[in-house]
């Protein structure tokens, strides 16, 4: 089980992970487009902003590597805000297919793409992926030993880690962006094969599907005295739908309550700062008598950022943190003074800046298992898979506000 739910947080994360690192290079291969081809000049009017590169003192793309992460987060908000006041009706099965078929959608989308509102539909098409698979998962997890969140939480940092290594290292070596995207189609075929695989058997998932299909309670005995290997999770969720019954709106709104200050705030706030570094300053943070090239360096600072998510989001093991709020003051003492950085340029090297981004990681990762770890513990039983879907719309409440923040501060540095 554990080992499931790591593949399960690998695989979901991996194509928002690998669309955020090719941010600089989709904006990038989409501007030598428009330089050769005004003519598709239209369809990039809503993202150009007033000043051109070649008058700021900062090598900035037209297109603010926040588009990208906008695109990456806003549909993955809007899926966390409403699902989980419906999604308990759909089964775990069919939300995994749609993860992966999704997904697989999003790295075709890009590859081929042609514009940036095609990359950037591709790339929403991964954030719903993301999105729904996120607190699917994180629900699922109570059904099981407290252990496998561990194995979720690793699995999402070993996404952030192999993707963007994975990505960054395939282009270092010589292929092109559209050829790396396409050989990562592989992924999420990984996501059912892994969810069958270690979760439950092939027969008992077809069971399953026909149990809630005919919604039929003779089956779901059936399935129940049938299923034996098929982990506790369904035949949990099949008895308590029939003594307790879903929460009711009102106690859901009540469960969201309990959960803002001590929990969904200061993860939102640790995920703004976090992403504001990433999608609004790191582009900018660019040092020109480096042996790394832009583009480069940028690739490495996520990948470094990526290495900071994976060690912290496996340490639950070893380290909790249940005083969240220090985590958010740190991020954002982080946040504050790469911003005087980017404004006043007194980082002496690259460096500096990728021992301070693994620092970032670091902290956006404790941040994030431990959010979960003590919610799974202290929840009500009943209240437990309710709210670890609910809560999971705190970073991307966070996630979002810091893309939009990065449209500002990227149109105010890039007009200097």
């Amino acid at each position: 089980n554990w080992i499931g739910f790591w593949l399960l947080g690998l695989c979901n994360n991996f194509a928002y992970v690998v669309m955020l690192s090719a941010a600089h290079d989709i904006l990038k291969k989409q501007e030598s487009q428009n330089d050769t081809a005004s003519t598709s000049a239209s369809l990039h009017v809503d993202f150009q902003v007033r000043n051109s590169s070649n008058s700021s003192i900062y090598d900035c793309n037209p297109v603010s590597t926040s588009a990208v992460l906008l695109a990456d987060i806003l549909p993955t908000l809007f899926i966390k805000l409403f699902a989980p006041f419906m999604i308990h009706k759909m089964p775990y099965g069919v939300r995994v297919l749609v993860c992966a078929g999704v997904a697989a959608l999003s790295f075709l989308l890009v590859s081929f793409s042609s514009a940036v509102w095609m990359s950037l539909l591709g790339v929403i098409f991964a954030s719903i992926s993301s999105g729904l698979g996120e607190l699917s998962f994180l629900s699922l997890t109570v059904f099981f030993s407290r252990k496998v969140l561990g194995g979720w939480g690793s699995g999402t940092g070993a996404a952030g880690l192999f993707g963007s290594l994975l990505y960054t290292g395939l282009i270092q070596g010589g292929l092109s962006p559209q050829l790396t995207l396409q050989i990562m189609l592989v992924v999420p075929t990984i996501v059912s094969r892994s969810f069958v695989r270690y979760l439950c058997t092939c027969a008992n998932v077809q069971i399953f599907f026909l149990c809630m299909h005919l919604n039929c309670y003779l089956c779901s005995y059936f399935f129940i005295y049938r299923a034996q290997t098929v982990g506790p999770f369904i035949i949990f969720r099949l008895l308590q739908d029939q003594t307790t019954g879903p929460l009711s709106f009102k106690e859901r709104i009540h469960v969201i309550r309990g959960l803002l200050m001590r929990f969904m705030i200061p993860l939102g706030i640790v995920y703004f700062a976090e992403y504001f570094i990433n999608q609004g300053l790191m582009e900018l943070l660019f040092f020109h008598n480096f042996y790394l090239s832009h583009a480069a360096q940028y690739r490495w600072y996520q990948t470094l950022y990526q290495l900071g998510v994976l060690i912290s989001r496996s340490s639950l093991c070893c380290l909790k943190i249940r005083k969240l709020w220090v985590l958010s003051v740190l991020q954002v003492v982080n946040a504050v003074f790469l911003c005087f950085a980017v404004r006043y340029q007194f980082l002496p090297s690259a460096w500096v800046v990728f021992a301070i981004i693994l620092y970032e990681g670091l902290l956006g990762g404790a941040a994030y298992v431990n959010t979960f770890h003590f919610i799974s513990k202290e929840a009500e039983d009943r209240h437990r898979e309710f709210a670890m879907a609910a809560a999971s719309v705190g970073d991307s409440v966070g996630i979002a506000l810091a893309g939009l923040a990065g449209f500002f501060v990227h149109s105010y540095f890039c007009s200097l």
